[in-house]
């Protein structure tokens, strides 16, 4: 499910309602949309987890697992492990938006000029901030990286 329709509908409903004000309060809900955007992808992700959690308790033999890759939730259904092993050892295998949270950090990144005008030009072909895309490319990254060593993200 791409999510971007819906980050898009939440943005521009900011940027509508600060259509009441002057110059100053539009360029500051503006900022903020874009701002939001992280956080509004995480709680469209906390949503579709409790909903996939909600359907595996409901439907016999299957789990319902999502994650978020870019700007799509994707859902994957399987079906559910007799084995009772993850249970036994107090852990829950399922991806959800604990996994996703905490404290944001600020990180500053130097790079060619060149390769920071191609991210931004990547970043708006893809409706993002470059902040979101670099996050993103990263959290691709590292999900990569998970897969080659066997571990799951």
């Amino acid at each position: 499910m791409d999510i971007s329709e819906y980050t898009a509908k939440l943005h521009d409903d900011l940027v509508t309602a600060a259509e009441l004000g002057d110059d100053q309060t539009r360029r500051i809900a503006a900022s903020l949309a874009a701002a939001i955007e992280p956080s509004i992808r995480l709680v469209l992700l906390a949503a579709a987890t409790e909903l996939a959690k909600e359907i595996s308790a409901e439907v016999e033999n299957r789990d319902v697992r999502v994650r978020l890759d870019g700007n799509e939730i994707l859902v994957d259904v399987q079906k559910a492990e007799q084995d009772n092993s993850a249970a036994d050892d107090g852990k829950d295998s399922t991806y959800s938006f604990d996994d996703v949270s905490g404290d944001i950090s600020r990180v500053t990144l130097r790079m060619m000029e060149q390769i920071k005008a191609r991210a931004e030009e990547a970043a708006n072909q893809n409706g993002v901030s470059l902040n979101s895309w670099v996050s993103q490319a990263v959290q691709g990254a590292l999900r990569d990286q998970m897969r080659k060593n066997g571990m799951d993200y």
